[in-house]
């Protein structure tokens, strides 16, 4: 038993030929996968290459889908629309654009603004976006609009196109008013002849009573007179809405003349406040015109205009400001300016509101409750007639606590 199990235990030998025969083979085997390894690496890489080229294909066929539906757009767009690079070439332009502006794109594109300005048709709209200095894109965005020609208005709409922070350009959109120009114009024109037509008979009806009150034409009770005078009051109003539309009408039209004279502007407004005393009085309000130590500069205004202006500001101050209320004027004489300020603790104007402060027929919902009575055309009237002298008129408000109007106005000396 124990030589079987020696016999069992009993080891091959493998001669060094054999060894070496073997080895020679292990190496062929291993040699051949790695072959076939760097061949399988090299066709999933080829594979790899082959769907990313696919991939960018894909990518680009997209890209220029989107850029040709885009174009479409642009071209079909019922606006027109001018796109200038950050150096104010003009990059693009499209078919509307070209008809309004009355130009040809081959003759046009990639001229910098500075050449545009040179093109007859093109110099109304290049003046109007020459507000910035050559080189350098608008960075904000803003409206205007533009009598092109006979019966065509734009309205230029202008943005900054932004990429990753910086600004690439500037593009303008053109958009056509002249149908809502045209409806505004008649409407301008209604509102004229209906108030001309209104305002004689008024008149007539306002001396008339006056007579009557005087005692031009006998005695009257005193039960007539408070009726008479309830009349003549309601008819005040009405010439003073008859007035306020015809200065609306005359603004609109460029027919509300000016004849501007050097003044003093404390004394203009010292003479309208007076108007006011008695509603002062009816309402106790702490009223306190700060008039300066010594004369202001002189302005040239149009005495009338101006006190029409100052007039419309004390009075809503006064207004819409409760009893027992405060209202303050004041004046500074900044650097070849003069800023009158009047400050009253009034109802104050809703935040979401004070944008459209100045529109025509615009009223405050707050003031409605308060007031009933009013057209919304002072202060649309009041800032026209501060900017046709050169200035500018602001507020500061907070709904509950007042509000502070001023204007400033360019001095003579």
């Amino acid at each position: 038993m124990n030589s079987g199990k020696r016999k069992n235990n009993k080891k091959e030998r493998v001669t060094p030929k054999e060894f070496s025969e073997k080895k020679l083979n292990f190496t062929k085997i291993t040699e051949g996968k790695k072959e076939r390894t760097e061949e399988e690496e090299l066709k999933q890489a080829r594979n790899a290459l082959l769907n990313i080229l696919e991939d960018t294909e894909e990518a680009r066929k997209i890209a220029v889908e989107e850029r040709n539906k885009t174009l479409t757009i642009i071209q079909n767009f019922a606006d027109g629309i001018l796109v200038f690079d950050e150096k104010n070439n003009l990059e693009l332009i499209n078919p509307l654009a070209e008809e309004f502006l009355g130009v040809k794109k081959e003759e046009i594109i990639q001229k910098n603004i500075s050449e545009l300005s040179e093109t007859p048709k093109f110099k109304h709209l290049i003046k109007l976006l020459d507000s910035f200095p050559e080189g350098k894109a608008i960075k904000s965005i803003f409206r205007e609009e533009l009598p092109l020609r006979e019966n065509l208005f734009l309205e230029i709409t202008t943005l900054p196109l932004i990429m990753e922070s910086n600004l690439k350009g500037t593009l303008t959109i053109l958009h056509n008013v002249t149908r809502e120009k045209n409806i505004e114009k008649m409407k301008t024109e209604f509102v004229s002849i209906s108030a001309h037509q209104l305002r004689t008979p008024l008149s007539a009806v306002k001396w008339t009573i006056r007579m009557i009150l005087d005692g031009d034409v006998g005695e009257i009770s005193n039960e007539q007179r408070d009726l008479l005078q309830k009349t003549y009051l309601s008819n005040e109003r009405m010439i003073n809405l008859i007035n306020d539309l015809l200065n609306v009408t005359r603004i609109e039209e460029g027919k509300l003349l000016y004849e501007p004279k050097l003044a003093q502007l404390e004394d203009i407004v010292w003479s309208v406040a007076g108007n006011f005393k008695q509603e002062i009085k009816r309402k106790k309000i702490d009223f306190k015109f700060k008039k300066p130590s010594q004369a202001l500069p002189k302005v040239k205004v149009d005495q009338e205009k101006i006190k029409l202006a100052v007039e419309n500001l004390i009075d809503n101050a006064i207004r819409y400001t409760f009893p027992k209320g405060k209202v303050e004027i004041s004046f500074r004489c900044p650097d070849k300016v003069i800023e009158f300020k009047v400050k009253d603790s009034g109802v104050g104007i809703p935040k979401d509101k004070q944008e459209r402060i100045f529109t025509k027929f615009f009223r405050g919902p707050n003031v409605i409750r308060m007031e009933t009575e009013g057209t919304g055309l002072g202060l649309y009237t009041t800032k026209n007639i501060i900017e046709a002298h050169k200035g500018k008129i602001w507020f500061e408000s907070e709904e509950g606590k007042g509000t502070t109007f001023y204007f400033a106005l360019p001095t003579e000396e």
